[in-house]
């Protein structure tokens, strides 16, 4: 019997960007691919700020190790602004927080 040599690695951090499909999408998704080099994306529909017609939303969601809090909320209000929304649903180890405009 032949025993391979193997290493495993844990991403003690997870990171989840509600996103939605707006103009410029495309461009957010590319940036958080290089900066973390994997993620998975569910695409959803959302009903956020009182209204009555869905948006379509992307939750994407990345693995990661040694992250600041305050860095990820910065980041994301950035997305946010990118993207032109008065706010951007995240959730940060299990913590789901929103970034608004002031």
């Amino acid at each position: 019997m032949t025993k391979e040599s193997y290493v495993t690695k844990v991403l003690p951090d997870s990171i989840k960007f509600y996103i939605p499909r707006t103009e410029g999408f495309m461009d957010v998704v590319k940036e958080i691919v290089s900066r973390y080099g994997s993620m998975s994306l569910i695409e959803l529909d959302g009903y956020f700020e009182g209204k009555f017609e869905p948006v379509k939303y992307t939750r994407l969601e990345v693995h990661t190790a040694n992250v600041n809090e305050q860095q990820i909320i910065e980041y994301a209000n950035n997305i946010r602004a990118k993207l032109k929304q008065s706010s951007l649903a995240f959730e940060f180890n299990n913590k789901l927080l929103l970034v608004t405009k002031s």
